[in-house]
């Protein structure tokens, strides 16, 4: 990719340099930075309430305040702003109580804007601050939290000046993963009509059909990413806060009933706005617009996207297992470095990704078809960048870190002595890995697939720039009903995407009802 912008003339980047660029850069700074703080907002508070507090209805919110996840970004900002513009249902009622009849007889505020943009985005990516944050408080060593309640601490001073420090690095890596995800958007972003750095990409390659520029924006955009990285690591390098053995005997703290009312009211009111609502609107649309002539294509368009998604999840099970297996039976310095860097595409966003495929793919193919003609054989055609292999081939490289966390965990829970005693008994390699690992990792596998699986449903800017002529997921099916403001018509399509990204959060929440 960055080989690719060099062959630019320079001319198209000069001119968006001129003109519109310092303000795609300024919207994509400032709406990670607004969508960051937002998440913080809103996740380490729950997280706090979850874990460290008596909370009425802990147990339900423990999972309830994950599955904002199971919710695409865009179809949030489709749903809200159909609600709650001014011919959306809400100002059409008020309008109506009050007697207004023009918008200059009120005031209502727009979610088209980058503040609306960055609080949609922060709806269903708090989730990943509750996540990492709730873990972290758990896993401390509740020692030194008494040790400050002893030396007369209050129990909010104990929480700030002992716990959230505790839980920085945790907490920092939750703001790195939501600063990520919030660079690689496109969709939400595109149809606030905010434009960033992705929408640049996206326009001046398939707008302006330059491909060099558009490489030479994505190298831009690679910066932002590079900054998100070295920034959390540097954040929490050399810091050391557990102690060997903690003690994580829960130490809940009591709430009175008006802290439980309002510590509720909160809690639950980021579950209605991630995921309650959005899902009912969804389930309100089907009800009411559902045809049954378009199931055939839908099912078709569906079919497909599992297919897809299913090869991708495998191959990245696969991939990760191979190199996590290696490294535990290999152990030396140099043998994790594979792991490591299969998982830096999570930190890619999804637009620069398919930049780099093409920029890739393309001078591949061409140079297999002249090869052929050389070799006097018929020529092949696109075969890696006009075939889903593209897709795969992105969906693998953006989500093996995903894979290998959970793989690699699941792998370090099992003893050494498990790997010594098979061989003992005169067992081979594969037969141990086969009888033993292999089935003591199920739930690791299963995990990491479903992860990999839903994410690649979910996926939309690397599909929208790889995908061959008539090559439709279910994403960029309901991306281009979005765009042609007729989502009713791929409500139950929509339904779908989340219903599936659901599973991964019943599956982790299972043993822990």
């Amino acid at each position: 990719m960055l080989g690719a912008s060099l062959g630019s003339s320079g001319d198209l980047f000069s001119h968006l340099w001129q003109t519109v660029l310092p303000t795609y850069i300024a919207n994509t700074f400032w709406l990670s930075v607004w969508v960051v703080l937002l998440s913080l907002c809103f996740g380490v508070p729950a997280a706090l309430l979850v874990s460290q507090t008596n909370l009425w209805s802990q147990k339900v919110l423990r999972w309830a305040l994950l599955l904002p996840l199971a919710m695409p970004a865009y179809l949030v900002a489709y749903l809200y702003t159909d609600l709650f513009d001014y011919a959306g249902p809400v100002q059409r009622t008020l309008r109506a109580w009050f007697g207004w009849e023009s918008a200059r007889d009120y005031w209502f505020f727009d979610l088209r804007t980058l503040g609306g943009a960055a609080f949609v985005l922060a709806l269903v990516l708090f989730p990943y601050v509750y996540m990492l944050t709730r873990t972290a408080l758990e896993q401390q060593d509740k020692h030194l939290l008494r040790a400050g309640r002893s030396l007369g601490l209050s129990v909010k001073q104990t929480l700030w000046k002992i716990a959230l420090p505790l839980a920085r690095p945790a907490i920092m890596v939750a703001a790195s993963l939501v600063m990520m995800e919030t660079i690689a958007d496109f969709a939400t972003v595109q149809y606030f009509a905010v434009n960033t750095l992705t929408t640049a990409i996206y326009d001046t390659w398939l707008g302006y059909g330059d491909m060099a520029a558009a490489n030479a924006l994505a190298s831009v955009l690679l910066l932002f990413v590079l900054f998100a990285v070295v920034a959390e690591q540097r954040s929490r390098a050399g810091q050391r806060h557990q102690s060997g053995r903690p003690n994580t005997s829960p130490d809940v703290y009591a709430l009175s009933v008006s802290q439980q009312v309002v510590a509720n009211l909160f809690c639950w009111t980021l579950v209605l706005l991630g995921f309650g609502l959005p899902f009912f609107l969804l389930i309100q649309m089907a009800v009411d617009y559902a045809d049954l002539s378009q199931l055939g294509a839908l099912a078709e368009i569906g079919l497909l996207t599992l297919e897809v998604s299913a090869i991708a999840a495998t191959v990245a099970v696969l991939v990760s297992l191979t190199l996590a297996l290696f490294q535990r039976f290999y152990p030396r310095k140099t043998n994790n470095l594979p792991v490591q860097i299969s998982g830096f595409g999570y930190a890619v966003p999804g637009t620069v990704l398919a930049m780099a495929l093409m920029a890739t793919f393309g001078p591949l193919d061409h140079w297999i078809n002249d090869a052929a003609v050389a070799f006097e054989l018929s020529k092949p055609g696109l075969v890696l960048s006009g075939t889903s292999f593209a897709i795969i081939f992105a969906f693998v490289v953006r989500f093996a870190a995903i894979s290998n966390g959970t793989v690699t965990a699941g792998i370090a829970k099992i003893p050494h002595s498990v790997d010594k005693a098979p061989a003992s008994l005169g067992a081979g390699l594969l037969h141990t890995l086969r009888r033993v690992h292999i089935p003591l990792l199920k739930n690791s596998i299963i995990v990491a697939w479903l992860l990999v699986f839903v994410e690649a449903m979910k996926e939309l800017p690397a599909v929208l720039l790889l995908r061959p002529f008539n090559f439709e997921t279910l994403s960029t099916f309901i991306y281009q009903l979005i765009s042609d403001e007729q989502l009713e018509q791929g409500a139950i399509g929509a339904i779908f995407i989340v219903l599936f990204g659901l599973i991964p959060i019943i599956w982790l929440n299972k043993d822990k009802q």
